[in-house]
């Protein structure tokens, strides 16, 4: 591991001190996991992304999806 240094708001500090008093973790642990999170929703913000540019570039066509209307339908509930 290595170690870094950080500004952080106090106002977000005292959070996240509240936070890992109440998850009993340090504040590198909860910070690490907090990065880990966020990195992992930027991965999904880039497949989302992808997707939607792979649509755009080749729409769906009409019936091309037609041979699995009967696997949506859930019937009566």
């Amino acid at each position: 591991m290595k170690t870094i240094q950080l500004t952080i708001d106090e106002t977000l500090l005292t959070a996240v001190d509240e936070a890992i008093k109440a998850l009993n973790t340090t504040r590198s642990a909860f910070i690490r996991e907090a990065l880990s999170l966020a990195l992992q929703r930027c991965k999904i913000a880039q497949f989302e992304q992808e997707h939607a540019e792979g649509y755009a570039r080749r729409p769906v066509e009409p019936g091309e999806f037609d041979m699995w209307e009967v696997e949506q339908v859930w019937g009566n509930l």
